[in-house]
């Protein structure tokens, strides 16, 4: 049967989920009308079936319980349900499923021989799994009777369910639609409707289902015995393996959660599909701590804190290429000052000669790459892509990027040196008369960081070394900001003469681990040199360029 005929045999009368807020409970679809009917015709054989040999062979069982206590009872008649209730009403109440040699079994099955016999209750991870598979049967019935819904899927979930279910190329779920669904769903709840475990030929199967394309295809490639079950819960009949809870009464509160899409993928094109996920628990105080829970949860969610802190802190992030030209090297300086740290890299074919040139030479490629082992060069590209503007300043920018420093094997150890690492790191462009309100910032971004952790720290800050490149009274100033700077911060700090970098002065960020052992962490550093080498402006307020504070 091909997909789309079946589609336009199934076309309800218009029953759009838009008018489901005012419009009265539509009757049920013919053919949900005709599948219910056929399942009673197989479930009372069933139930004659069964009776008839629980009579013929009322043979005792013996059934072990968890510690080894042993009960009486008698094959094809007695259930997990009823020793439930020998051994404790409370058992009886909470018990949700139950398992039999290790196999997950239904409360209202009988036993058919000796056993050893487990129950499960919504504690266990086995059974919040049985639980809410039942419950998203609950939800796969009202999306049926009251959307026209074609049901696909319905699975549990480690925290939920969620069913995916079929209303035509036109129509989908939204948002406002859930509370219509949600207060369905709880009208079924407190039907208390049964689930009731019914063995059915594959011819049977087929004719229970024959109005739905998705099942088919599933009894075809899933279905290899001679049997399957499906459970039967109000007007829902569908394909399930089982077990489930004894009746929907047992989910005390329900909350759907979300509406998406989804596609159900054939050999043939695939089907967009609706997808509803929800929630269940056996009582609202359950539900309401959870929502208190999940509600923490994403107080802490560490996108949100980021993004939170991302707009208290004014930084953006970029993503900036692991490789890059050594021709970006050369004009950055590294090339020159750290080329024995860094990994470089021959471009595919550069040892195969070419005859590019007019007299038919060989002509060998010069060009190289190598690894970033930082990230400054990348960010002086972005901000030199465009004219900037003294309105765009301070421009602060975060990069997580990998980096890779040719580090002696001798000096490698621990999580600080290796030759592949990640490290948050920052750049940011300022005027120079933002230079002193940046430099708190960053420590104050230390402070709170480190607090996070538990870390206690130390500063230092490194003035200009003997090689230092630069204009004295601009080393003099950069350095008075950063003392300035560390003063009105009040933590305890150390000075470093001549410690700088030839580029710059610096504050260091000391830590000690648990073992008493110093380690150098976070550095706010300053650089007069980069807007130098890559030529950095902006317009200032009278329409000067100035280079950037880095």
């Amino acid at each position: 049967m091909g997909w789309y005929p079946g589609w336009r045999r199934l076309r309800l009368p218009e029953l759009p989920a838009r008018k489901l807020h005012t419009a009265s409970v539509p009757v049920p679809a013919p053919w949900l009308v005709e599948r219910l009917g056929l399942f009673e015709e197989l479930w009372a054989a069933q139930v004659k079936r069964l009776a008839s040999k629980a009579h013929r062979e009322p043979r005792p069982i013996t059934v072990t319980l968890p510690g080894g206590q042993k009960v009486e009872a008698v094959a094809w008649s007695t259930t997990p349900y009823q020793l439930a209730r020998r051994i404790s009403l409370t058992l009886a109440d909470t018990a949700v499923a139950a398992q039999v040699n290790g196999e997950p079994y239904d409360l209202e099955r009988p036993l058919e021989t000796d056993c050893d016999l487990r129950f499960l209750t919504f504690d266990s991870p086995e059974g919040k799994a049985v639980f809410w598979h039942s419950s998203t049967h609950v939800l796969g019935a009202a999306a049926e009777q009251f959307l026209g819904a074609i049901l696909c899927r319905g699975p549990s979930t480690q925290c939920g369910f969620y069913h995916d279910f079929f209303l035509g190329k036109e129509r989908t779920v939204r948002g406002t639609d859930l509370p219509v669904l949600e207060r369905i769903c709880q009208e079924i709840t407190a039907a208390a409707q049964p689930f009731r475990r019914l063995e059915a030929s594959q011819d049977q199967l087929r004719q229970l289902f024959k109005d739905n394309p998705f099942k088919l295809h599933l009894i075809e490639e899933k279905v290899t015995g001679p049997t399957a079950t499906v459970y039967g819960c109000g007007m829902l009949v569908d394909l399930c393996q089982g077990p489930h809870l004894r009746h929907t009464g047992q989910i005390g509160k329900l909350k759907l959660l979300t509406n998406s899409s989804s596609l159900w993928r054939t050999s043939g094109a695939p089907e967009a599909l609706q997808r509803v996920s929800g929630i269940s628990f056996p009582t609202a105080e359950l539900l309401r701590a959870w929502e208190a829970q999940k509600e923490e949860a994403e107080l802490r969610d560490h996108r949100r804190v980021g993004k939170a802190e991302y707009a208290r802190r004014g930084f953006s992030e970029v993503k900036t290429p692991t490789m890059f030209s050594t021709k970006l090297w050369e004009q950055s300086g590294h090339w020159e000052h750290y080329r024995e740290d860094m990994f470089a890299l021959k471009p595919p074919g550069s040892d195969r000669s070419t005859s590019s040139q007019r007299d038919g030479s060989a002509k060998h490629p010069t060009n190289t790459f190598a690894l970033k082992p930082m990230n400054c060069p990348a960010h002086c590209l972005i901000f030199a892509h465009r004219p900037r503007s003294w309105r765009e300043l301070p421009m602060r920018l975060a990069d997580f990027g990998a980096l890779h420093r040719a580090e002696a094997s001798g000096s490698l150890g621990g999580l600080t040196r290796l030759w592949r690492f990640q490290q948050d790191d920052a750049h940011i462009f300022c005027a120079p008369d933002q230079l002193e309100t940046e430099i708190r910032s960053c420590l104050d971004f230390l402070r709170s960081v480190y607090a996070v952790l538990g870390f206690s720290f130390r500063l230092a800050l490194s003035t200009r070394p003997s090689g230092f490149l630069g204009e004295p009274c601009l080393w003099d100033q950069a350095e008075q900001v950063l003392q300035q700077a560390l003063e009105d911060f009040g933590e305890p700090w150390d000075l470093n003469p001549g410690d700088g970098a030839f580029y710059g002065p610096k504050i260091d960020v000391h830590l000690h681990d648990a073992l008493g052992r110093p380690h150098q962490c976070g550095t706010i550093q300053l650089d007069f040199q980069l807007p130098l080498r890559f030529n950095l402006q902006y317009k200032g307020y009278k329409s000067f360029s100035h280079p950037p504070f880095p």
